[in-house]
């Protein structure tokens, strides 16, 4: 079973859709005990930094991703659940995050001011290094997208695709040991996002 972790952020429904689509079976869950039984675990997301940390600390989940993750559960975040796996935002005027991943997300800054801000819609992925959850995807691929910060990771290791938007190159997949996140809305991107979301379903969390 996936757990998919409620920390009262959007488009919970939407990542379970998605795999009910594929035959997997999931959980929305805030309960820790469901999370430590799951197979493997995932950490979605659609809103902003400071009330998601708000919610994983008041709602003790905090301990629950980091012990999932130290076990070697297969662990796939998105969107938001990638921006607060990093050191600290700057959104919502400086937020302290996770911790998960070493770096920073920053706010888009264009000097066109032509550029929409958030960056919203299909982008392309340079792929950077092989991943199990990239398997018979193209590098190059399209992906959605709907953010106003984006992540610039500190190790170049964990740097698995990057994408341009607004004057920044930033980290749109990271990857370390048994955990993968990305920028883009898997359940979102078609048949690609749906791609990585079968390969996660089948991942043993091995690189």
């Amino acid at each position: 079973m996936i757990a998919i972790v409620d920390y009262k952020a959007g488009n919970l429904t939407s990542v379970q859709l998605a795999f009910e689509a594929l035959g997997a079976k999931s959980e929305i869950t805030s309960d820790r005990r469901v999370i430590e039984r799951a197979e493997r675990v995932v950490f979605p997301g659609v809103g902003a930094a400071g009330a998601s940390m708000d919610n994983v600390r008041a709602m003790s989940l905090f301990g629950a991703i980091t012990d999932a993750i130290a076990v070697g559960k297969p662990f796939l975040g998105i969107c938001v659940g990638m921006q607060i796996l990093f050191d600290h935002s700057e959104e919502d005027g400086s937020v302290d995050c996770m911790g998960i991943l070493p770096g920073q997300v920053r706010r888009f800054t264009p000097s066109d001011p032509l550029c929409k801000i958030p960056h919203m819609g299909w982008n392309t992925v340079h792929f950077t290094r092989s991943h199990p959850l990239l398997d018979g995807i193209e590098d190059e691929s399209e992906f959605y997208f709907v953010h106003s910060y984006y992540a610039a990771a500190s190790a170049a290791a964990h740097v698995v695709g990057k994408t341009h938007y607004a004057n920044a190159t930033f980290t749109s997949i990271a990857a370390r040991d048994n955990l993968l996140a990305t920028q883009f809305h898997v359940e979102r991107s078609g048949r690609i996002g749906l791609k990585i979301m079968e390969n996660f379903s089948k991942w043993d969390g091995q690189c």
